[in-house]
C-alpha cells in the first residue's frame, strides 16, 4: 500500500453520483495515469484524491490518515496540484507565480524566508524558466506557460504531484516538453506523479502505473502491458484497435482503426477479406 489511497470512495455532484466505492492506492515515486473516455470520472477522481472535492462516502488516505480531516496548510505541504488550464492574473510575471508556491510554508504576512527564496529559484531552473524569470506568465508560450505552473508546484516541496491533463492544447513539441519535465522529475527528485492523461500512449510510454477507468470504476490498473489490452480498448474507450510494440522502448503503443461496435459487426468480413489478425499484447 502507498502513502496516498481511497477505500470506498463515493463522489457525487448533487444527486448525480460520479463515483461509487472506488479503491485506487497509488505507488509512490511512480508515475501513475489516470485514462478513461471523457466524462469517465477521471478528473473528479483526481480531485478527490487531491482533496479539491469531499467525498460523499469512504476515504482517502494520506500516509495512514484522512486526507480531508487533516488542516489545510500540512496536506499542502505534502501534495500539490496543478489543475487543468489554470490562468494567471494579467503580468504576474514567473517569478512571482512561482513564489505562489511556498504559501504552506509561510507564517501570516512575512517576507520570503531564505529557504523560500531557494525553493523558488530552484524551481525555476529545474523546470528551465531561467531566461523567462521576469516574463509575464501571459506572454509565454503554452509549453513555458505550463513548465511555469509545474514551477510554482514544486516550489511548494512536496513528495506528490497532481496533474489534470497537463498537455491540453499543447502541440506535440511542447507536450513531449512537459512530459520529459514530468519524467525527469520522477527519475532524479523521485516524486510520486498522478496525472489524467488523454493520450494512450503517452500514458504507457511516460507511466509506470495505470488506472482504467469507466463510469466512475476502476476497469483494470496495473503497468502498461497489463492494462493496455483489447478488451479494455473495448470497454472503457469503445474502440478496435492494433497492440504494437513501441520500437524504441517496447511498451505497447494503441493503433486504432474502428469503433467496438462497428468492428464486430464488420470484423469476420474483414478478417477474411484482409486477412486481418488481432495481435497480442506486448511486454513492457
Amino acid at each position: 500500500m502507498g502513502r496516498l489511497y481511497t477505500e470506498q470512495l463515493n463522489i457525487a455532484y448533487g444527486d448525480i453520483s460520479i463515483v461509487e466505492h472506488l479503491n485506487i492506492s497509488i505507488p509512490s515515486g511512480q508515475i501513475t495515469a489516470l485514462v478513461g473516455a471523457n466524462g469517465s470520472g477521471k478528473s473528479t477522481i483526481l480531485k478527490a484524491m487531491a482533496r479539491m472535492l469531499k467525498p460523499t462516502g469512504g476515504t482517502v488516505f494520506l500516509d495512514g490518515k484522512s486526507i480531508h480531516r487533516q488542516p489545510t496548510k500540512e496536506v499542502a505541504k505534502q501534495l500539490a496540484i496543478l489543475p487543468q488550464n489554470p490562468i494567471a492574473p494579467d503580468g504576474l510575471t514567473v517569478s512571482e507565480l512561482v513564489t505562489y508556491g511556498r504559501f504552506p510554508h509561510q507564517k501570516g504576512f512575512g517576507s520570503l524566508s531564505k529557504e523560500d527564496k531557494e525553493a523558488v529559484r530552484w524551481a525555476i531552473e529545474m523546470t528551465g524558466m531561467n531566461e523567462f524569470y521576469d516574463r509575464p506568465v501571459d506572454q509565454l508560450s503554452g509549453g513555458q506557460r505550463q513548465r511555469a505552473w509545474i514551477a510554482m508546484a514544486l516550489a511548494q516541496g512536496t513528495d506528490i504531484l497532481f496533474l489534470d491533463e497537463p498537455t491540453t492544447f499543447l502541440d506535440m513539441a511542447h507536450q513531449l516538453e512537459v512530459l520529459k519535465l514530468l519524467q525527469k522529475l520522477n527519475e532524479e527528485e523521485g516524486r510520486t506523479i498522478v496525472m489524467v492523461v488523454h493520450d494512450l500512449n503517452h500514458a504507457t510510454r511516460y507511466a509506470h502505473h495505470m488506472v482504467a477507468i469507466q463510469k466512475g470504476r476502476v476497469i483494470s490498473n496495473g503497468t502498461p502491458t497489463e492494462v493496455m489490452n483489447l478488451n479494455v480498448l473495448r470497454e472503457v474507450f469503445g474502440i478496435e484497435a492494433d497492440i504494437i510494440p513501441d520500437p524504441r522502448t517496447g511498451v505497447p503503443l494503441c493503433l486504432p482503426y474502428g469503433l467496438a461496435q462497428e468492428a464486430h459487426k464488420t470484423g469476420a468480413a474483414s478478417s477474411e477479406s484482409a486477412g486481418h489478425k488481432e495481435p497480442a499484447s506486448v511486454g513492457r
